[in-house]
């Protein structure tokens, strides 16, 4: 009787720590792309993605640019369709010092443009790249083998864009407030929240703000300010714009 009893005890003990097992839910996924300020050697994107408890795909790549990111979606190399079908947020922080809001080129249907994209072309492929995740996203409900195959909407089409990680980039953080205006989009306003402005110089240094936490500098409209920022999950503003962004993050997605 006592043997009975305790195979009774066992079996349920097993049964009840499958059924905890089964009701895991799987993290959610955010992908990266970008250039140089995005790269994992930075470390913003995984620290962020770290303590939000979601798995981060980088996919950003030094010395590319957006036009790079919407021929990688045209040749099917910025993501398998696996990781498509996972990925709950599209991070995008392309953030070259051009305006990606000029609308004289854009056309109606992401299908209408001559591809693959010139470096020259950053509003159109901005244009590209956005219309062409919803789409995909919409058209996993015609899909059998997604999860989202005869949902009304197919994946929600979560598209997150960023601004430059300070305000020297006057041009490219103006326009794509207007681009996340125009769609709706979330944006991370890294140089709104990072802690200093290129309105006010350091008063020990005499210089902009910006070249103390940088490993480089760049020329903007005469004025020397700070470019990349010193790279490694230690480091301060590394982890100033991993807590930006995660604050983001944390009211799009309801996050444990």
């Amino acid at each position: 009787m006592k043997r009975i009893n305790f195979l009774l005890i066992f079996t349920l003990m097993f049964s009840f720590a499958f059924a905890q097992s089964e009701k895991t839910e799987v993290k959610p996924t955010f992908l990266l792309t970008g250039a140089s300020f995005a790269t994992s050697l930075n470390g913003w994107f995984e620290i962020g993605c770290n303590n939000l408890g979601v798995n981060p795909i980088n996919r950003a790549i030094g010395g590319e640019a957006i036009v790079h990111t919407a021929n990688r979606m045209i040749d099917g190399s910025l993501y398998s369709e696996k990781e498509f079908e996972a990925i709950d947020a599209f991070v995008i922080m392309q953030v070259h010092e051009r305006d990606v809001f000029d609308e004289s080129e854009i056309k109606e249907n992401y299908t209408d443009y001559t591809t693959p994209f010139t470096p020259e072309n950053y509003s159109i492929a901005y244009d590209y790249v956005i219309k062409r995740y919803i789409a995909d996203c919409y058209n996993l409900k015609f899909n059998e083998n997604s999860k989202y195959y005869n949902t009304r909407h197919g994946k929600p089409a979560v598209i997150v864009l960023c601004t430059h990680w300070h305000d020297a980039r006057v041009v490219y953080n103006s326009s794509i407030r207007q681009l996340a205006k125009k769609w709706g989009l979330p944006l991370v306003e890294f140089d709104k929240y990072i802690g200093f402005s290129k309105e006010s110089l350091h008063p020990v240094t005499g210089e902009q703000i910006s070249l103390i936490y940088s490993q480089d500098t760049q020329k903007i409209n005469d004025v020397i300010f700070g470019w990349h920022p010193e790279r490694g999950q230690d480091k301060y503003i590394q982890q100033r714009m991993a807590a930006i962004f995660a604050d983001t993050m944390s009211k799009i997605f309801i996050l444990e």
